[in-house]
């Protein structure tokens, strides 16, 4: 079956789990440095569906991959204002679907009357750094030294593509 963004469900679950531990917690994608369980994906997909925040997979009868999106800050003056995320299994990275499911998220974010999205990178993930410039995000800030993981500083650069 060719692969398919559709909204995720709590059946995904399992397998978010799984593609953002490895991606997330086992790379520099994220600065997360345990392991998260299905309990948490679970508490963290409530949360983000209740707020009407997209959380799509890309599934080609198993999932490769999801992208989601959830408040930038919790204080009002940011309420168009959205950071998101995208993981895909090693094995689906550079087939196309990151850029399906990305632009799956942003038409949801403009559906739903966002104005700025934002993304938060490793600044040493080149490919991630590319993978946004090619979908119009543009770079904005980078803050040195503000993580830590795998005994090392590291930077984040904050990236943004406006909506609508």
């Amino acid at each position: 079956m060719p692969p398919v963004v559709r909204p995720a469900t709590h059946a995904d679950l399992p397998a978010i789990t799984e593609i953002y531990n490895e991606a997330g917690v086992g790379t520099t994608a994220s600065y997360d440095l345990e392991p998260v369980t299905v309990a948490q994906r679970r508490a963290w997909f409530d949360s983000l569906v209740e707020r009407g925040c997209g959380v799509f997979v890309l599934d080609d009868g198993h999932v490769m991959g999801y992208a989601a999106f959830g408040p930038f800050r919790d204080k009002a003056g940011y309420a168009h204002t959205v950071e998101h995320s995208v993981y895909l299994r090693p094995e689906c990275r550079g087939s196309g679907g990151g850029r399906a499911l990305m632009e799956a998220l942003l038409a949801h974010a403009e559906s739903r009357g966002m104005h700025v999205m934002v993304g938060v990178l490793d600044a040493g993930n080149d490919a991630s750094l590319a993978f946004h410039r090619r979908l119009g995000f543009t770079e904005t800030a980078v803050l040195p030294q503000v993580g830590r993981k795998f005994d090392r500083w590291l930077d984040i650069v904050f990236v943004i593509r406006r909506l609508g």
